[in-house]
C-alpha cells in the first residue's frame, strides 16, 4: 500500500505543498483555520512526517543546489527569480552554482558528496548518465531542458523543460508570413539540445512550405551577444542570398542586429527573429520578434517539482511549458513580387 506523501496531505486540506511544509515546519505562521484543517488531513490520512525514506524527512541543510551553466545573462536571471520564489514558501534555500573551470571540484563534487538537499540543473556539461548515479531519495534531482527517456533508469530525477520544437515552428511560420523565404540559422553549441530542438522545428516550418532545410546556412555560436555578432558577420563575408535570421535565443539575436547596422543593413533587407523574449527585446531598436518562453514559471515549476520529491514522491512526470510568439518591428512584411 502507499504511503502517504505531503501532496496527499496538501490535496485533502485543499493547501499547496507549501502550505502543509509550514505547518509542519514553522505553524506560527499560518493561520488557526488553515493550520487545523492540514492537522485534520495529516490525522486522517495518518502522514507521518519522520517515518520511512517516501514520507518527509526535516533536512539536514534545507539547502539546494542549482547548477547553471551560466550566471550572466537576463535569462538566468528569471529563471533564479523563480526558484527563488518557490523555495522561499517552502524555507529552503538555493545554492546559486556556476560551472567551474575544474568540473570536479565543482557541480559534481557536490553532487557525489551530496552535501545538498537537492539539485535543479540546467547545464548539459553534466550527462544524465552521472545525474542517475547520485540521485537517489536523499538528493532528488530536477533537470531543465533536457528531454527525458521513458522510463528513466532513476526514481528521483524528473524535469521541466519549454516545447523547443513547437518555438522553432513558431518562429519559422511566422517569417514565411511575413515573406522571408532565404532564411539563415544562429544556433547554439551544437551538444545543447534546446538548440537541436529549436533549429528542428524551425526547418519543420519551412519543410512544410516547400522549402528543403539543407538549403539553409547554420552557425553555431554560443549563446552570447558577441557571439551572434560574429556569426552574423560569418554569414555576410560569405556572401549568401539570405533575407532573414533566426537567433536561437534573444542575446545572440542582439548581437546580429550590431552586426547589421554597423554593415548599414536594414531588418527590412535582412529580417531577425529571436527565443526567449528577455525584457531587452522590447527595447532595442528594431524592437525584437520573438519566441516568448516563460521562464520564471520554468524556475519556478523547477522548484516546485524538487520540494515534492524533497517530501518523498516518486516518478514525477516531467513538465513542458509553451511557447507563444511575440511579433515586433524586426521582422518586417516584406514586399512580394506581383
Amino acid at each position: 500500500m502507499r504511503l502517504p506523501t505531503i501532496r496527499d496531505v496538501a490535496r485533502t486540506a485543499g493547501v499547496s505543498i507549501s502550505t502543509v511544509s509550514l505547518v509542519l515546519r514553522q505553524p506560527q505562521r499560518v493561520s488557526e483555520g488553515t493550520r487545523d484543517r492540514v492537522q485534520e488531513a495529516i490525522k486522517s490520512l495518518e502522514f507521518r512526517p519522520n517515518g520511512t525514506a517516501r514520507d518527509l524527512r526535516i533536512r539536514k541543510s534545507g539547502t539546494v543546489g542549482v547548477f547553471l551553466r551560466n550566471l550572466s545573462g537576463p535569462y538566468y536571471s528569471e529563471l533564479i527569480g523563480g526558484i527563488e520564489q518557490v523555495a522561499t514558501d517552502l524555507s529552503l534555500t538555493p545554492i546559486i552554482c556556476g560551472r567551474s573551470v575544474d568540473q570536479e571540484q565543482g557541480s559534481i563534487r557536490l553532487l557525489r558528496e551530496r552535501r545538498i538537499d537537492g539539485a535543479i540543473v540546467l547545464d548539459f556539461g553534466i550527462s544524465l548518465s552521472e545525474l542517475v548515479q547520485y540521485s537517489g531519495p536523499q538528493l532528488p534531482v530536477v533537470v531543465l531542458n533536457r528531454s527525458l527517456p521513458a522510463p528513466l533508469a532513476s526514481a528521483y530525477i524528473t524535469g521541466v523543460r519549454i516545447d523547443d520544437d513547437g518555438g522553432g515552428y513558431l518562429a519559422g511560420k511566422h517569417l514565411i508570413e511575413q515573406g522571408f523565404l532565404r532564411p539563415a540559422v544562429i544556433t547554439g553549441p551544437i551538444e545543447a539540445e534546446a538548440s537541436q530542438s529549436r533549429q528542428r522545428g524551425f526547418f519543420q516550418a519551412y519543410a512544410e512550405h516547400g522549402i528543403d532545410p539543407t538549403n539553409v546556412p547554420v552557425i553555431h555560436s554560443d549563446f552570447t551577444e558577441s557571439g551572434g555578432a560574429q556569426a552574423m558577420e560569418t554569414l555576410l563575408n560569405l556572401g549568401g542570398a539570405i533575407d532573414a535570421i533566426f537567433s536561437a535565443n534573444d542575446e545572440m539575436a542582439l548581437g546580429v542586429l550590431q552586426t547589421l547596422a554597423t554593415y548599414g543593413i536594414s531588418v527590412d533587407q535582412i529580417a531577425v527573429m529571436g527565443f526567449d523574449d528577455i525584457p531587452l527585446a522590447r527595447y532595442v531598436q528594431p524592437p525584437l520578434t520573438t519566441v516568448h518562453q516563460p521562464m520564471s514559471e520554468v524556475g519556478a515549476t523547477a522548484m516546485e517539482l524538487l520540494g515534492r520529491a524533497m517530501h518523498g514522491e516518486e516518478r514525477i512526470p516531467p513538465r513542458t511549458l509553451s511557447t507563444s510568439l511575440v511579433v515586433r518591428a524586426s521582422t518586417p512584411s516584406k514586399a512580394r513580387p506581383q
